[in-house]
């Protein structure tokens, strides 16, 4: 549907672009936030380059792929690597700290604000920076969690403590701040035992990751929750001044924030949209009077927006 609209792009001075996104801020009633991959990119979440390298140097010798996300894919013939492989690449994405303060900031920019998060991304930088938990919902699932591979039934497993074993089972050591790496001299395994390959509590099967990847995926109480929390929280201001804050999401999966967020904008007059993503801030022109669109670094446009004072004229 929206793929047939006319299109604004990001036009216009930089400058004005943020004070007009302060004023919004500044005079919402409530913010929704949707963030998509592009935010935890501009954190330091990168999947090629030095973090590669750094973690996953002996897997791209051996197989040739290049990036944290191909290896994801590839079919590993041998469970005991694949867990090896799923153990590090879960631990430097899930339990350790984004590199860059945007989380931070971005939680400084809506403190004190009534605000809901909808995102698709897996790393649980929200809830680690501090973000309410009730004002989250992680819609694609979590990297912290496993699930039944078949799935038995819908619940789903934390597995800080299973993910530690098999990161220290390789060699590596969790550092005082979080981090994760090599004592001198040693090189790490690139295979866990047997005995450490987390299996389904009631049927035994493989366990694997809580993701969305196909109609496996288990919506278990929590998430169910998350869900009923946002709708809620959408349907109580569904008449109030909105902004709807779209940060780094593009069109790999546009129903779930993108299309929806549009929508909602049409709807209420009195809603604005913010779209802030590296080479795709676009928004229909129907609501381009209403929206502005940022063609730049999320954690740059953050910065900016918390060293702009707040102006007391309205939009």
């Amino acid at each position: 549907m929206f793929s047939r609209l006319p299109m604004s792009e990001s036009t216009g001075n930089y400058s004005d672009h943020i004070k007009w996104l302060r004023k919004a801020l500044d005079t919402a009633d409530a913010v929704v936030v949707g963030a998509g991959a592009g935010l935890s990119t501009s954190a330091g979440f990168t999947y090629t380059g030095e973090r590669f390298e750094r973690y996953f140097s002996d897997f791209a010798d051996k197989y040739g792929f290049r990036d944290m996300y191909s290896g994801g894919f590839y079919p590993f013939s041998e469970p005991r690597e694949f867990w090896a492989y799923w153990s590090r690449y879960i631990f430097i994405n899930r339990y350790m700290d984004a590199p860059k303060p945007v989380y931070d900031d971005l939680l400084t920019l809506v403190k004190g604000k009534d605000y809901f998060v909808i995102t698709t991304n897996v790393d649980h930088c929200f809830l680690k920076t501090g973000f309410d938990e009730n004002r989250l919902f992680y819609t694609q699932g979590d990297y912290g969690l496993f699930q039944c591979s078949e799935p038995c039934r819908q619940e789903t497993y934390n597995n800080a403590d299973c993910i530690f074993t098999m990161i220290q089972a390789q060699g590596y050591t969790v550092g005082g701040d979080g981090t994760l790496f090599l004592p001198q001299g040693n090189v790490p395994g690139m295979a866990v035992s047997s005995g450490l390959i987390p299996r389904c509590p009631h049927c035994g099967r493989p366990m694997t990751m809580n993701l969305r990847a196909d109609d496996k995926f288990v919506e278990d109480e929590g998430w169910h929750r998350a869900a009923e929390r946002y709708e809620n929280f959408l349907h109580t201001r569904e008449n109030k001044r909105i902004l709807f804050l779209e940060l780094g999401v593009g069109y790999n999966t546009p129903a779930i924030i993108k299309y929806p967020f549009w929508r909602m904008t049409a709807e209420n007059p009195r809603a604005m949209y913010a779209c802030i993503n590296y080479g795709e801030a676009v928004c229909p022109t129907e609501i381009a009077e209403r929206s502005v669109c940022i063609d730049a670094d999320i954690g740059e446009v953050v910065s900016a927006l918390l060293d702009e004072a707040d102006c007391p004229d309205g939009l």
